[in-house]
């Protein structure tokens, strides 16, 4: 057996390492077309649909009907090779384009999400992983119904039941920013429509997983997390060395940093950025004075809209005029609620506009000092949410039944923090070298010498980029710019000048991340509804060929579903993914670690714990995000300042007290139980 595994082990380093020296072939190949002038389109077109076609090439061959195959991928996945899929499955949409992002958007404080999302690993290696492995299941349901049990066949099905909620709930959640995020990409480097993006991607997701199930997630996902890194790094490195002739400019990132620091506060004292900001400022306070008249306001303009688009007509005015009036009714609310909802927005924006530009370098930035403790704590909250989310995603939990070993999975932990501290630590670096491209190139920029890239991407819909001349002076101010964080790592060749080539190695690096993660959440939904479900509760005596089949149905019907849900565009892709952690930080984290470290937990414990963390937290969502209070009309106080992202910082107590306390006064558990836990944790 070791040699067979030694010999696997060695196969794959082979057909791995060729396809990594034929991706380095194929974009030196594109390099070249490029240079001979090849349509630039055409080039992302190749890009994308090439590196589907690997995945696709890798799911076909990796297809299997074989139960164990299927769900766990026959648990002989190499340490090393199950490092690099766990980081691909990790280093989502979210990673890859929001990481850097966040961090250009709101500096020091988006270092939360590399301290959390990383300090995660140190608790799913020391607190879950060996014992995850160890009791061997399919599915995390799996293991808390057995554990929670009593000995019972199948284990307890309310356990079960509200498990399989919880991991649904929030892999879809988190799926729909994946899906998402394949919808901009594709939007970008092909052009079509975003809701046709979002089918795009669709198809790229089930071709990798539908055949083979984990088997082929696996394996596709390696090369994923191949494609990605090597394009993350290059770009990072190319930039550097273009502009400031650094190879690595991770070592250097306190120079770039000093640049950012002296460019923020020259803006701060520039006349034409103060001006812009009072414009912005004036606005919101305009919106305000419109929303406190509703519906008075509201009637009366919809009838000065109606009236001057009558008179253009009557007068037969330019058709651009009219055209341009017909587009501001069609956008006008369609009653006072909504108006209230558009114009509070709008406020929102104007107000946020108006503030000073963020320093990147300074922590917890704030007006007050009431404000700037409250920034702290969310700050520090948001790294906790991140951290045991991290540890309770049940899609990065389940890789570690993939293992031949329980060592095996510890190690493949130990693989997994690497291969994702390679992208952590240039997130920051290219997050800095955009800043520095920005400040250097754009702003102080005519707006009649805008370059190419800002014309590119401001057609880009749902809209990522803005910049609009607000004081007349045709110059470029910072607060004239408008940019959605997620567009910065996709435009960051362009914007640096790099040739065409590397954007498109870039998305192409995107789409490995993004579709590498929905690969992962969507078979964690599908193996959860039809083992956990299907074959547990409704039908026990199923074949594995039908048990198979039903995870194949289950999984095309939610990918459908998250798709027509991503169509609505919910949400930003950060907060969507934070959202999915303090979710599943909420639901399992509690259960877990008790179910392992405290041996007293009972069934009726361990069902109040999840459904109150997770009732908590998606209350707390619901009625402080604003997708959701604009559909509702509800709105919530936030408690202690907190923001909804970070809504674990309330779950995860509340599931930690209705565990412990539940179970205090519940019988106390079967010995098997104590059996089970004493077979755990043992050495």
């Amino acid at each position: 057996m070791p040699d067979n595994q030694s010999r696997f082990r060695r196969r794959l380093m082979l057909y791995y390492g060729l396809f990594t020296l034929g991706l380095f072939g194929f974009v030196g190949m594109m390099g070249l077309l490029e240079h001979s002038n090849a349509d630039a389109l055409w080039l992302g077109y190749v890009f994308l649909f090439v590196t589907i076609a690997i995945y696709a090439c890798i799911g076909l061959i990796c297809r299997t009907s074989d139960l164990n195959e299927y769900y766990v991928a026959g648990r002989r996945v190499p340490a090393m090779f199950n490092g690099m899929a766990i980081a691909a499955d990790w280093m989502s949409a979210a990673s890859f384009i929001g990481l850097a992002g966040i961090i250009f958007a709101s500096g020091y404080e988006g270092l939360a999400y590399v301290m959390g999302w990383t300090g995660g690993y140190c608790l799913v290696a020391f607190l879950l992983a060996p014992y995850l492995r160890k009791y061997g299941g399919y599915t995390i349901p799996d293991f808390l119904a057995a554990r929670y049990g009593n000995g019972k066949p199948g284990g307890n099905i309310p356990v079960r039941a509200i498990a399989v909620l919880a991991a649904s709930l929030c892999s879809f959640v988190y799926l729909v920013a994946q899906i998402q995020g394949v919808g901009l990409i594709v939007t970008r480097f092909i052009g079509v429509e975003f809701a046709v993006g979002v089918f795009f991607g669709l198809a790229g997701i089930l071709v990798c997983s539908f055949l083979g199930g984990m088997r082929a997630v696996t394996w596709t996902q390696v090369a994923q997390y191949i494609m990605l890194i090597v394009a993350f790094l290059l770009a990072v490195s190319l930039i550097a060395w273009k502009h400031h002739h650094q190879v690595l400019p991770q070592i250097s990132y306190g120079r770039l940093l000093q640049q950012i620091d002296a460019a923020e506060k020259q803006l701060d004292r520039d006349p034409a950025e103060q001006q812009v900001r009072e414009i912005f400022r004036q606005q919101a306070i305009d919106l305000q004075s419109r929303i406190a008249r509703l519906p008075m306001s509201f009637n009366e303009e919809q009838q000065l809209l109606d009236a001057r688009l009558l008179e253009l007509r009557a007068r037969n005015a330019p058709l651009r005029e009219i055209k341009t009036v017909e587009r501001e009714r069609q956008a006008f609310p369609a009653d006072a609620t909504a108006a209230l909802q558009q114009w509070t927005q709008q406020r929102e924006e104007a107000l946020a506009r108006s503030q000073p530009l963020t320093p990147s370098t300074e922590p917890y930035p704030a007006a007050s000092e009431q404000e700037r403790k409250t920034r702290r704590l969310n700050f520090v909250l948001l790294v906790f949410c991140l951290m045991v989310g991290t540890a309770s995603l049940p899609h990065i939990l389940t890789r570690l039944y993939t293992t031949p070993s329980v060592k095996e999975s510890r190690n493949s932990v130990a693989w997994a923090v690497f291969c994702i501290a390679l992208l952590y630590v240039s997130a920051p670096t290219l997050a800095a070298l955009v800043k520095v491209e920005f400040f250097q190139h754009l702003v102080g920029t005519p707006f009649a010498e805008l370059p190419q890239w800002v014309v590119q991407w401001r057609k880009v819909d749902p809209p990522v980029f803005g910049i609009r001349d607000m004081n007349g002076d045709g110059i470029v101010q910072w607060a004239e710019i408008l940019i959605q964080p997620d567009m910065i790592v996709l435009a960051a060749p362009e914007i640096a000048g790099l040739p065409y080539v590397i954007s498109g190695l870039v998305a192409a690096g995107a789409l490995a991340a993004a579709l590498s993660t929905a690969d992962g959440l969507l078979l964690t939904i599908a193996n959860a509804l039809s083992h956990d479900v299907y074959y547990h509760m409704i039908d026990r005596q199923a074949t594995h060929q039908r048990r198979v089949t039903t995870a194949k149905v289950v999984l095309l019907g939610v990918a459908l579903f998250a798709s027509y849900v991503t169509s609505l565009r919910p949400g930003n892709i950060l907060f969507l993914v934070g959202a999915a952690f303090s979710l599943a930080a909420s639901s399992f984290f509690p259960v877990l670690v008790l179910a392992i470290f405290w041996r007293r937990t009972t069934a009726a414990g361990a069902v109040a714990g999840m459904a109150t963390g997770l009732a908590v937290a998606v209350y707390y969502i619901f009625v402080n995000y604003p997708f959701f209070t604009r559909m509702t009309g509800i709105f919530g106080n936030r408690w202690f300042g907190v923001d909804p992202i970070a809504s674990g910082a309330f779950g995860v107590p509340a599931g930690f007290a209705a565990a412990i306390l539940v179970s205090l006064i519940t019988p106390r558990n079967a010995p098997v139980i104590d059996r089970l836990v004493n077979y755990l944790r043992k050495g």
